[in-house]
């Protein structure tokens, strides 16, 4: 491990993802001296198996408790349970944790959708007087997400509709064309006032300087060596390093930030996961992007001059307002799809199209029962073919042969994913007895849904039945209560809030730029700042604010302010 204990740098920046790696891009094309800490190991993206095949692979690439997302998954020290770091859930809670332990974290593996928060996500609370307000309009973050959306490459179309606003002019890459599959489900969706669209991922369908465009023959989540697929090890970080002001200490498992006498910021300590010793990094702003979890736990337990509520929590807020997407699943069965004729169409490892969701008017007349939004993301086609046999059960040799070559293509998967409102009984804490094995207090997780994303889930389920009724299709996974369909806590991996943004110091933990009200060079910028959890997934957003956030460190830097 490089030992950087007699260097000072301009910035510290925790956690190599979505945020860390915007930081550590925004400050170092800044002039900024930075040093990031990444308490996983270092990562190659160019050694990505992208193109071995399932049988290459014990199992056939099939998940295993410590693989949950197969064999050739990019987080290959990462998942829901880490050897060595546990977590813990209250009594009547549950709730996964996913650590990706790795630089680049999360960014490796990630879906890539990328779906812009809109005006009623960020004023939720003045629209149906429920959670909380951002201290930001749409209007403020709009040009950093078209910044955004530039940089890393995101392909789309701009649809007009209500609350998923249109990009600027030439910012999104093309999207991939619709198969026939998805102008059938299209058809549908027209009929009965459902939108199918475009989808938007931060995918590349042009070129840009030394990454290529992606060539539609490996799943996203392996990581992609060519660069189509944005993670910041094949973006952010390559062009931070290329700066030669960036280093990048990895296996440095970061447990406190260090104040001085003054009360601010002067660096963090972390242990040295390889060697087991305790070591102290300086500078003159600290930036964290562990991660929502990781972030909560590092600030509960730096606990300056001893005090109890750990760091930057004169609110009581850190670690509060734990909140996920909403998740649920069904699948259908199309007689029309049958039989088609068996081509190529690959195309994008990930979504082509997807449901935004179309009831705000409704949902604002008050005639539904939940306060928030969802939308639905689609697969079928002619996927690499599984080890079941497209619900064919009866008969054996050429006879199932037969009909499974007649159904393959004829099943689509509709996916929910929704925004959950922060509730009292969701947060984390440090659990008081339980330590990981470098001997640093792990978290404790509450968690529970409410009514709201329980009648969410209702609503999904009623408009795929409208939606494959009118296509003749059949629905052929159970369709279970509420309760039992929706995902555990943490399981999509979309957890946000636990140190939110705002405008009152008493009720939130950072201001509107993610630095935190109690410490003046302290800043957060990862999805620990969500003041709301919107049914678009996080990372864009990330993105977004990390970005912002770094100008403006890098303003404070270059001015002497900090």
């Amino acid at each position: 491990m490089v030992d950087v204990s007699g260097e000072t740098f301009d910035a510290i920046v925790v956690g190599s993802g979505a945020g860390g790696g915007m930081s550590a891009y925004v400050l170092t094309q800044a002039g900024a001296k930075v040093l990031m800490l990444e308490a996983g190991r270092d990562y190659d993206p160019e050694e990505a198996p992208m193109l071995n095949t399932p049988w290459e692979a014990p199992l056939r690439g099939a998940g295993t408790s410590d693989k949950a997302f197969g064999y050739y998954d990019a987080t290959v020290d990462g998942g829901w349970e880490v050897p060595g770091e546990p977590y813990t859930a209250a009594e009547g809670s549950k709730f996964m944790w996913w650590r990706s332990r790795m630089l680049g974290g999360r960014t490796n593996h990630w879906g890539r959708n990328s779906f812009r928060m809109g005006p009623y996500d960020f004023k939720g609370r003045s629209r149906d007087g429920l959670g909380a307000d951002w201290p930001v309009t749409y209007e403020e973050i709009a040009p950093w997400y078209d910044r955004t959306e530039k940089l890393v490459g995101v392909y789309g179309s701009n649809t007009g509709l209500e609350n998923h606003p249109d990009s600027g002019p030439g910012v999104l890459h093309d999207p991939p064309r619709m198969r026939a599959w998805e102008m059938f489900l299209k058809a549908g969706g027209d009929a009965v006032g459902i939108p199918i669209v475009p989808a938007r991922r931060a995918v590349l369908t042009r070129d840009m300087d030394e990454r290529q465009a992606c060539y539609w023959a490996s799943p996203c989540g392996r990581g992609c060596s060519i660069g189509a697929a944005f993670q910041t090890t094949t973006s952010l970080i390559p062009w931070a390093k290329a700066t030669g002001r960036l280093t990048i200490v990895t296996g440095a498992m970061v447990f406190e930030v260090v104040l001085n006498d003054a009360g601010k910021a002067k660096g963090v300590r972390y242990i040295d996961t390889a060697s087991g010793e305790q070591r102290e990094a300086s500078a003159r702003v600290v930036v964290l992007s562990a991660s929502t979890g990781e972030t909560a736990r590092l600030l509960l337990n730096s606990k300056p001059a001893g005090r109890s509520e750990g760091l930057a929590n004169s609110s009581g807020q850190v670690g509060r307002n734990l909140m996920d997407t909403v998740g649920s699943d069904l699948s259908a069965y199309f007689p029309a799809l049958e039989g088609r004729p068996i081509y190529n169409e690959d195309g994008a490892q990930g979504l082509h199209i997807y449901a935004p969701f179309w009831d705000y008017q409704r949902q604002a007349a008050g005639e539904l029962d939940f306060p928030r939004g969802y939308h639905m993301e689609i697969g079928g086609g002619f996927n690499q073919p599984g080890l079941g046999a497209y619900g064919v059960t009866e008969g054996y040799g050429a006879g199932i042969r037969a009909a499974a070559k007649r159904q393959y293509g004829s099943t689509i998967r509709f996916t929910q994913r929704g925004e959950m409102l922060a509730n009292a009984n969701s947060f984390c804490e440090i659990d008081p007895e339980k330590k990981d094995r470098y001997g640093i207090p792990v978290l404790r997780f509450h968690f529970a849904w409410s009514d709201h994303e329980l009648n969410q889930i209702l609503h999904f389920q009623q408009a795929v039945q409208t939606l494959v009724d009118r296509l003749g299709g059949t629905i052929t996974s159970p369709i279970q209560a509420p309760a039992d369909a929706i995902s555990t806590g943490g399981q999509i991996i979309h957890e946000v809030g636990t140190c939110r943004m705002g405008d009152d110091p008493k009720t939130s933990v950072t201001d509107g730029f993610g630095r935190t009200w109690d410490v003046d060079n302290l800043y957060l910028a990862d999805g620990s700042v969500f003041a709301s959890k919107a049914h678009k997934n996080p990372t864009i957003t990330i993105l977004a604010l990390a970005m912002r956030t770094g100008e403006h460190v890098a303003r404070r830097l270059q001015s002497g302010e900090l």
